[in-house]
């Protein structure tokens, strides 16, 4: 359902849609967030003529602001309210984080599934599926700090290495046999058949990736080539020069994860020498744009560099030595397999694989699932030897020292010059 259009005003449609002001101020309309401003130039400028300022692309942007109101009005989606809570005991809870972009078709899909199983089964659903950019202090509210297998819910969906692996909290319960792969694909996805992606024990289940790539700013390069691997991007040559999604945690921790493995220390210590600044995917799109020290290079989910409009200074580039990689997790509590098993499959059937792959462009493990990725798009992944021989919580940890002492270094030199 289209609520926007493109010859309204930017101030008419807040004033109708006030939800999607943080929408404007989160994507590069920081100005936005005051009335008066809105009510000043707001009336003079239509959303087509504010993103065609921008540079930012028209049908992903009404999109993302179509599918705020439609939340906000939705009285079926479940992302709204608290996790409804039932007298029986026996209720299924599920919880997670959603990735945004796929946030309302995944929650569509799930609001017609809800009552087929629920009158297939004779069990209610207690679900709360959030959406990723509610972050980590969500997460945290929903996993006491025991790590008990009782203050989990039934599935729990998100990105990322370090809450699956943490050995104090949910590692700890994964070494104990508390979850169990429930889905039951034949083989995995053709884009992935020679990386053993899949959990070899059938503990965790993955359902799709989020690729981090690089998005460059050609006039900001000078003499420099464009960068196509991370060895060549983690160099002194860039010093100062990339912007990265340090507040996507998730992804975030998989670069400094999946550097230090595949390049050693020493990457991660000049992933901290080349950051110049922390932006959030929707304000780098725009980074070639305004005033200012503007980076050459910005690291991003691969989705985002799919706003940018073509022909412009900004280039998407997928290193060629691989797209660091936050694999989406489910985890599924063994005891409750039988009850849990109808909604494994439904969230690793392949409908579900489809919006994840071509509304998220987050490649999925279906095997039947045609992902959207560019020509040759190989991927960085830690491995299942890896994960299992290292405390992921402590290498992360390890790691942001070595990245936040580089940086500070880095910052200090920059002022001194």
């Amino acid at each position: 359902m289209s609520f926007i259009s493109l010859d309204d005003t930017i101030f008419a449609i807040t004033e109708k849609y006030p939800e999607t002001v943080d929408v404007f101020v989160s994507r590069g309309f920081p100005g936005m967030s005051d009335y008066n401003q809105r009510a000043g130039y707001g009336r003079l400028l239509t959303l087509r003529t504010a993103l065609k300022t921008k540079g930012l692309n028209e049908e992903l942007f009404t999109g993302l602001l179509n599918d705020e109101v439609q939340v906000r009005q939705s009285s079926s989606d479940i992302t709204l309210a608290p996790m409804e809570l039932t007298d029986s005991e026996n209720a299924v809870k599920i919880a997670g984080l959603l990735p945004c972009p796929v946030r309302i078709p995944l929650m569509e899909e799930f609001s017609r599934f809800r009552p087929i199983y629920e009158e297939a089964s004779g069990v209610s659903l207690d679900a709360e599926l959030k959406a990723a950019s509610s972050g980590t202090q969500w997460v945290e509210e929903h996993i006491d700090s025991t790590g008990s297998e009782e203050s989990l819910p039934d599935i729990f969906i998100s990105a990322g290495f370090d809450l699956f692996f943490d050995r104090k909290r949910i590692g700890r319960l994964r070494e104990k046999g508390a979850f169990r792969d429930l889905i039951d694909w034949p083989g995995v996805n053709s884009s992935f058949k020679s990386m053993k992606i899949e959990d070899p024990e059938r503990v965790y289940s993955i359902l799709a990736l989020v690729p981090a790539v690089f998005l460059v700013n050609t006039s900001e390069l000078g003499d420099r080539e464009i960068p196509r691997t991370w060895k060549a991007l983690l160099s002194e040559e860039f010093t100062d020069s990339v912007s990265l999604p340090v507040g996507d945690f998730d992804l975030f921790n998989a670069m400094l994860l999946s550097l230090g493995q595949r390049y050693g220390d020493e990457a991660v210590t000049m992933l901290g020498r080349v950051m110049q600044q922390s932006m959030h995917p929707s304000q780098m799109v725009k980074s070639h744009r305004g005033s200012g020290k503007k980076p050459a290079v910005t690291i991003m989910p691969y989705f985002f560099t799919k706003t940018v409009r073509e022909g412009g200074a900004m280039q998407a580039v997928w290193p060629e030595d691989g797209a660091v990689i936050s694999p989406i997790f489910m985890l599924s509590k063994e005891k409750r397999g039988k009850e849990l098993k109808p909604i494994a499959d439904f969230f690793g059937s392949r409908r579900v694989g489809e919006i994840l792959a071509r509304q998220g462009l987050f490649p999925s493990l279906h095997p039947e699932v045609e992902n959207i990725l560019p020509g040759k798009s190989p991927v960085m992944w830690l491995g299942w030897e890896y994960i299992k021989t290292h405390d992921l919580s402590e290498e992360i940890a390890r790691a942001e020292k070595l990245f936040s002492s580089a940086a500070d270094t880095a910052e200090k030199s920059e002022a001194v010059s």
